[in-house]
């Protein structure tokens, strides 16, 4: 070969291996700027009592991409749950759908991304061994005061000496025994005749000073009857 050819096929080869190394740098960029399945990740968590199922995608790209959720039984799929569109972002865009699942439950997630992606996440999802209850839910509600925590509680000084104790009932038994003992004494006790209650309040008889005065009257007519009887005795002798 003379020197004018191999100074002339130098540069072809330059050539060639620049269009080569382009060609993979290209096909490389085109790779990592496409959807692929590996931007797509799903779970299973609780929602309060209720189940959910999640699928987030981190798609760069912002393709839009269909998502499908199946219920597998014994690698088949039994029923499926349900299909919702989105447009990835690199932080995440977050689809979800409402399931009651139950635990140990398989999942199978498939992903449609125009002509990059039609495939299934890998593995399939498989949710949690504990079911949704009422205590997975985030927030607790702080309890309201009740009327009795809110109002003030009564001054026991005040209400002890407003509020008289209660007798016993022994007590009450025994005032009532006595009460009707002294009722039943002064009952039966003889009531005083009608000359003693007088003579109790004046000291003496209504008519005693009228039998008194009889009675010296009396005296004074006997002593007059005596004195002339012996003036007469007297004179006759």
């Amino acid at each position: 070969m003379s020197p004018s050819r191999r100074t002339a096929a130098r540069p072809v080869r330059m050539l060639g291996v620049a269009a080569a190394a382009a060609a993979l740098v290209l096909g490389a960029s085109a790779s990592a700027s496409a959807c692929d399945i590996a931007d797509f990740s799903a779970a299973a968590s609780c929602d309060g009592a209720e189940g959910v199922i999640t699928v987030v995608d981190k798609d760069p790209t912002a393709t839009p991409a269909v998502v499908t959720v199946y219920l597998q039984n014994n690698n088949a799929d039994l029923r499926q749950i349900g299909e919702q569109e989105v447009t990835g972002s690199a932080e995440g865009v977050t689809v979800t759908f409402p399931e009651d699942w139950q635990p140990n439950a398989e999942y199978r997630i498939h992903v449609t991304a125009g002509d990059d992606v039609n495939a299934d996440i890998t593995p399939n999802l498989k949710t949690p061994a504990k079911a949704c209850t009422a205590d997975d839910t985030a927030t607790t509600p702080t309890p309201s005061p009740s009327p009795s925590d809110s109002s003030p509680a009564p001054d026991e000084s005040a209400s002890g000496s407003a509020t008289p104790a209660p007798s016993s009932p022994a007590a009450s038994a025994s005032g009532s025994e006595s009460t009707a003992a002294a009722d039943s004494g002064a009952s039966n006790a003889p009531s005083p005749a009608v000359g003693e209650s007088h003579l109790a309040e004046t000291g003496a008889d209504s008519h005693t000073g009228l039998i008194v005065g009889l009675a010296v009257v009396l005296v004074a007519v006997g002593g007059g009857a005596v004195f002339l009887g012996m003036r007469r005795r007297g004179t006759s002798r």
